[in-house]
């Protein structure tokens, strides 16, 4: 059974991972035996992300740099990460951005920046990606979401709409991959403590109405998205393609 979850010398590519969530989820994939290849800006960060997921001692570790944002660079840089790794077993679409203000007053250039990072990032990195798992016969996608994919919040509201667009994004990709074994499926992460919302985890108050909002009566930690990630990046989940997993300490599922 244990076998069902093996993800041993499989390589995996997650965007945004040389800091934050994607880091996280990133250090997971290598604990679990996995080959990691890092994205992000480049410089400093990226390299020490790098180091430190070497550290461990699992797989093998590598990066690449570029921005996600812009088609013709995806391209080159999927192109590239191909030609020098193969292509990769599990993609983890997680690169995201965070603006805020409330709707009226919100710079047109900010949703640009959110939706182009959070969704169309997601598109332009798994075409290339899909692609080649479909010449291959098999892969994994696994897109991340966010509680905001279902619920909304004051002053986010091009968040929610590019998470919400993740879902059905997730969903429609599923409908078109899954003849060429390639499952693709999301994971919604609840309030979990990132630099991104470094604002609201610092905030008295916002720490208090998350942990009254949450059943659990808590923020998530990063290791609880690990369980969900490996079974959706394992041969565990062969039959699931299209869903949305919530990994939020039951938020969704009360009012």
């Amino acid at each position: 059974m244990t076998n069902l979850f093996d993800i041993t010398g499989r390589t995996a590519f997650v965007t945004g991972s040389s800091r934050g969530l994607g880091h996280a989820l990133a250090t997971g994939l290598a604990e679990a035996g996995a080959n990691v290849v890092l994205h992000g800006r480049g410089g400093d960060t990226l390299e020490q992300a790098a180091e430190r997921l070497r550290a461990l001692g699992q797989g093998a570790i590598a990066t690449v740099s570029f921005d996600v944002t812009d088609a013709a660079a995806v391209e080159e840089g999927v192109g590239r990460l191909i030609a020098e790794h193969g292509c990769p077993e599990i993609l983890v679409n997680n690169a995201g951005v965070q603006r805020r203000a409330p709707i009226t007053e919100f710079a047109a250039q900010d949703w640009d920046d959110v939706v182009a990072t959070n969704l169309s990032s997601a598109f332009y990195v798994s075409q290339p990606v899909a692609r080649a798992m479909s010449e291959r016969g098999s892969g994994k996608i696994i897109n991340i979401g966010s509680v905001q994919s279902m619920l909304a919040r004051q002053t986010i509201a091009p968040y929610s709409a590019s998470k919400g667009g993740i879902v059905m994004l997730t969903k429609g990709m599923a409908a078109d991959l899954a003849r060429f074994n390639i499952q693709v499926n999301a994971i919604s992460p609840g309030y979990f403590a990132t630099e991104m919302n470094r604002d609201l985890w610092t905030d008295e108050a916002f720490n208090t109405w998350v942990i009254n909002r949450t059943p659990a009566q808590r923020w998530g930690r990063f290791e609880e998205l690990v369980g969900a990630l490996v079974f959706l990046a394992s041969d565990a989940s062969s039959f699931v393609s299209g869903q949305n997993i919530f990994v939020d300490g039951g938020m969704t599922s009360v009012v």
